[in-house]
């Protein structure tokens, strides 16, 4: 296929199964355990600690790389949870029409129309700072604009002819959103994914870096957070090892799954091809 030829898909997967990777195996490319002291505070980098150790002598290095599974953890969780449901509501409003799609068409608009970054930053205050609470909170604001395409998508398929021979054969609602929408929409459903991942590593960093996390986990986030409470870090080369890796990291993450979903967009997307 010539999309996956693209240049942004190539690199975009690269950075992608390298994040994956690293996530995986973070058990055996950290030397040290990430919580715990390793050293002496704010050494250097050195053949012990490849990019030197935090105010408290933690190994940078194996915060970084633990905090590729935390990200892709939230990325892969929240892209889960505000996928189903946006695919959920989409079906069912495309396909039911009527008072179904209005009603559940309003509440898209509703929760498009609410200010997210403030609404993240409050619930992530009252709820807690646990992993899990991140994923249910950007899961459940990450589904409206997924729905809106898989919806606009399902009412052009609901009156293609194999739907109907399919309802006329006495098939059940489950039935053709299962057998014959869900396969359809498949690309759409790809394309909704990557977006949404990239979205969650960047809010679940920014909200860590917001000091909204779990103080007690590895992240990207906390690094940063971390790193930038200490007095003095930019008048020395400290910020070089400490708040440049992670901050690439984070970064990269998201360039990753950004690229693979504009790479994928022309094809999976009728709205671009239409547009076009």
């Amino acid at each position: 296929m010539k999309t996956l030829r693209s240049p942004l898909v190539i690199v975009g997967g690269a950075l992608v199964t390298m994040l994956v990777v690293v996530a995986v195996a973070a058990p055996l490319l950290a030397p040290y355990d990430p919580r715990a002291l390793s050293g002496a505070s704010l050494v250097r980098p050195s053949a012990h600690h490849l990019l030197g150790t935090n105010d408290i002598g933690q190994d940078i290095f194996s915060q970084v790389v633990w905090g590729a599974r935390s990200s892709l953890t939230v990325a892969v969780g929240s892209a889960l949870l505000a996928v189903g449901l946006g695919v959920a509501v989409g079906i069912l409003a495309g396909l039911a029409g009527g008072w179904v799609d209005a009603i559940a068409m309003r509440i898209v608009d509703v929760v498009l129309a609410l200010p997210l970054l403030p609404l993240l930053v409050l619930i992530a205050a009252l709820a807690g700072a646990r992993r899990s609470n991140l994923v249910l909170i950007i899961g459940l604001t990450g589904w409206p604009a997924t729905a809106r395409i898989i919806r606009a998508q399902a009412l052009t398929l609901r009156q293609r002819g194999f739907v109907d021979a399919s309802r006329g054969f006495g098939a059940g609602f489950g039935h053709v959103a299962r057998r014959h929408l869900l396969p359809a929409l498949g690309p759409l459903i790809v394309t909704g994914f990557v977006s949404v991942a990239a979205h969650a590593v960047l809010v679940e960093a920014g909200l860590a870096f917001l000091g909204l996390a779990d103080p007690t986990g590895v992240s990207w986030g906390l690094i940063l957070n971390r790193a930038l409470l200490h007095q003095g870090l930019y008048f020395t080369a400290l910020w070089t090892w400490w708040v440049l890796p992670a901050g690439s990291a984070v970064t990269l993450a998201v360039l990753g799954f950004t690229f693979v979903g504009v790479g994928l967009e022309p094809a999976f997307n009728p709205r671009w091809r239409a547009n076009r």
